[in-house]
């Protein structure tokens, strides 16, 4: 607010302007900057980002997965979505199965069934205040974890983007799978893809005798 000083007033002589005085008080705008401080501070504590753990290939040797809950998901192009159940049948390319992120969910939630069930009890149980926030972030960790969960190796191609392992990770999430790895594409699954593109023309050319 600005406020103008008209002393002296009386000593003004005739013809000339009258001298004022400007005075400008920053009261307000001190009440201003303290809101927008507030404000950014606010918003800063808002977007801690959320951390995910991923498990990440070691050194110390390969372990041995079950084939029967296991699920190969390879990233390819345009948001493609490719995956094989168990071990991968390099000689029959219908193995691998083409779908979206859509259709990834409703397959992990289908395979991974039995661990989403005992999540859904135990968010039943927290929603009527039978377990603590504390006791089902354990529990559910400890479901997700287990020995019959749904373990899911993510492959990605050089043709997919960041946003593409984003979403991957985010189905993992949702689908309560608690065990997956992020690996490098093979050859074999490279060529799986191949003949699933070109209905297996490029294996029967292969094996053509020359």
């Amino acid at each position: 607010m600005a406020n103008i000083d008209t002393t002296g007033k009386s000593e003004t002589k005739k013809g000339r302007p009258e001298r004022k005085i400007l005075r400008v008080d920053f009261t307000p705008m001190v009440d201003m900057n303290l809101l927008l401080i507030t404000f950014f501070m606010f918003c800063t504590t808002l977007s801690i980002p959320q951390i995910m753990d991923v498990a990440m290939p070691t050194d110390k040797g390969e372990q041995a997965v079950p084939d029967s809950k296991s699920v190969t998901v390879i990233l390819g192009e345009n948001d493609k979505v490719y995956y094989y159940e168990g071990l991968a049948n390099y000689e029959n390319y219908t193995s691998l199965k083409e779908t979206n992120t859509l259709g990834l969910r409703n397959m992990l939630l289908t395979r991974n069934n039995a661990n989403m069930s005992k999540i859904k009890e135990l968010r039943q149980k927290r929603y009527k205040k039978q377990i603590t926030e504390k006791e089902f972030k354990e529990m559910s960790s400890n479901v997700k974890k287990s020995k019959d969960g749904l373990i899911v190796l993510i492959k990605p191609t050089e043709k997919s983007n960041y946003k593409n392992l984003v979403d991957a990770l985010d189905e993992m999430q949702i689908c309560g799978v608690g065990k997956y790895t992020i690996v490098d594409l093979e050859d074999g699954d490279k060529v799986l893809m191949e003949n699933l593109k070109t209905k297996g023309k490029l294996t029967a050319m292969a094996d053509r005798p020359e």
